[in-house]
């Protein structure tokens, strides 16, 4: 199974996450298909940035997104277009 999800980059006590396209059973900072995106966590107000068009392919495909991820997805919703 594919999985979305979150891996961990960044200087210890300092993290930066990167949100990834794997297979499910690779560890947490291993092999990954496709970056979509970053999330900052340190920085006030945390940049979370993702390809939205990227989510939706691999959602389309069959991917499944980590709990941890559409906690963040929901906190960050997708800007609205201006009219």
């Amino acid at each position: 199974m594919v999985r979305i999800r979150l891996t961990r980059a960044g200087a210890k006590k300092s993290p930066f996450y990167r949100i990834v396209v794997t297979d499910h059973r690779s560890p947490r900072g291993g092999r990954f298909l496709e970056t979509i995106g970053t999330f900052d966590p340190l920085r006030n107000p945390s940049p979370f940035e993702i390809k939205r068009d990227r989510l939706a392919y691999w959602q389309d495909k069959g991917a499944q997104v980590s709990d941890t991820l559409k906690a963040a997805l929901k906190k960050n919703p997708a800007p609205v277009a201006a009219v």
